[in-house]
């Protein structure tokens, strides 16, 4: 299996300073400073595209699962909402709540959120982040 790289560069310090970060594949790049990543400024930050990767791989994990249960999705899509707090000693990110839909044909609500509980679990970015509360709200639509 191939080793992925992403890159970030930084200058200057926590408050007045700015920097860019990209993937080594140039898919995925941007612009981030404190502001982007603690307010509401312009810009990107490391929560979003975390959360970015996460609903990606998620989105797959519970894609796959349900083609091999023999329902294989139309679609399926996934946001996930990267929580960052501040505390005594700086910032955490304490939570993940992840929010999919998905069209499945043949397939009830039930058995649709036991095979999305299992994607939230067995994703490799869900494994990556156990340390952390991952929770869910999955949604079959017709």
């Amino acid at each position: 299996m191939p080793t992925r790289d992403g890159h970030a560069r930084w200058e200057g310090g926590l408050a007045s300073g700015s920097g860019t970060m990209k993937t080594d594949s140039g898919s995925v790049e941007g612009a981030y400073s404190a502001g982007s990543r603690f307010e509401d400024a312009e810009g990107t930050n490391p929560e979003e595209i975390l959360g970015a990767a996460h609903a990606g791989c998620y989105s797959m994990a519970l894609s796959h699962i349900l083609e091999e249960s023999g329902h294989p999705g139309e679609w399926v899509e996934t946001t996930a909402k990267v929580t960052v707090k501040q505390v005594d000693d700086g910032f955490v990110i304490p939570s993940i709540e992840l929010e999919t839909r998905a069209s499945v044909p043949g397939i009830d609500q039930d058995h649709f959120t036991k095979h999305a509980e299992e994607a939230k679990v067995g994703c490799p970015v869900s494994r990556a982040l156990a340390g952390l509360e991952i929770s869910l709200t999955a949604t079959l639509v017709e």
